[in-house]
């Protein structure tokens, strides 16, 4: 007798299927390595040291500033790590300090650089600096840290507003629906970037008013997807069956129809994430979006187009652009034949 055959539950059965697209799968391991390195970036790219073992006593410049007296220095001020003489300092006889694999933090301006700035890559400044001195790598680095977890709380405000109207537009029906649908129409009519110069204007530059902007119009597009799915699921069987039970319409919405009703939302969530990404790069290019110092793929970029002849700009921020968009992309696209019934196992 063979084996016996072992159900999986229809969670398992997409995660196999998407596990199966190599591409999607390798993409989603890529992009979460990306993803949990770029939290550590202090730890990746930092001007201070991440230890200093100085005349017996042991120092974290990585979470405490320490003045440069400390190390031997003359005056009260933070210590500039990247000073040679501090580094000398804190080197030689026993003294020994662990730096970070690249020794540039976000805004650290390379004084100490051979050539003008911008400065086309080198052995100090791996992927150059850009118009300011500031090491190329480490904008990188912080830049894609910024972008994704803006991307990602963007993600999670649309899609909280767009399963809150698209259930109630979908389960209710009738003059409910209506309303909201006309409410939407003269809403999603309203010019996005026009109310982003306006409030640019009034109010000072923060990640909290570009969300909170954007998330008011992020929600449309998901909404239609999760109101035609209520609507096709609040026929069916199982929810008249809920009805007879004598169970509330909160009850009826949480338990049975938002279950079956969330596979669009699943579906679109890489995609939404890129739509985020570059909406953000897009802003920062236009000088709409974070606040001046913040590491920014889009002040990279016009930079890039503003210095042509420092290549080594634009060539390193498209690349992570593009690398980024793709990887969402394709792990878009397994998601989608993973959750899509017509291609279920046979």
């Amino acid at each position: 007798m063979g084996a016996p055959q072992v159900s999986l539950s229809p969670g398992r059965r997409a995660w196999q299927r998407f596990k199966r697209n190599r591409l999607g799968y390798w993409s989603l391991v890529v992009f979460s390595v990306l993803v949990v390195a770029s939290l550590f970036a202090e730890v990746l790219s930092n001007d201070r040291p991440l230890l200093v073992r100085y005349e017996g006593h042991t120092y974290f410049p990585i979470v405490r500033d320490y003045p440069e007296t400390m190390f031997g220095g003359d005056f009260e001020t933070p210590t500039d790590y990247l000073d040679p003489f501090i580094r000398e300092q804190i080197t030689r006889g026993g003294n020994w300090a662990v730096y970070a694999p690249n020794p540039y933090g976000a805004q650290t301006i390379n004084y100490f650089a051979e050539n003008p700035n911008p400065s086309a890559p080198t052995r100090a400044n791996w992927l150059g600096t850009d118009d300011r001195g500031r090491d190329l790598l480490a904008q990188l680095i912080y830049g894609f840290r910024v972008s994704v977890l803006f991307a990602l709380a963007l993600t999670a405000m649309g899609v909280v507003l767009g399963v809150i109207t698209g259930a109630i537009q979908g389960f209710f029906g009738g003059k409910t629906d209506l309303a909201f649908q006309r409410f939407i129409e003269i809403w999603g009519s309203m010019p996005e970037l026009y109310l982003l110069i306006i409030f640019s204007a009034v109010f000072a530059p923060s990640v909290g008013l570009l969300l909170v902007l954007l998330s008011l119009f992020g929600w449309m597009g998901l909404s239609d997807y999760v109101r035609a799915e209520f609507l096709r699921n609040r026929q069916l069987d199982y929810v008249r069956a809920a009805r007879a039970m004598g169970l509330s319409n909160a009850q009826i919405i949480w338990r049975h129809v938002l279950p079956n009703s969330l596979t669009p939302v699943v579906t679109f969530l890489p995609f939404r994430m890129s739509a985020a990404i570059l909406a953000l790069t897009s802003l920062d290019f236009l000088g709409l979006g974070v606040p001046p110092g913040t590491p920014s793929l889009g002040e990279l970029l016009s930079q890039g187009k503003n210095s042509i002849d420092a290549w080594w700009i634009s060539l390193s921020t498209f690349g992570v652009l593009v690398l980024t968009l793709l990887l969402l992309t394709f792990m878009g696209d397994a998601l989608r034949d993973a959750l899509d019934p017509r291609k279920a196992d046979r």
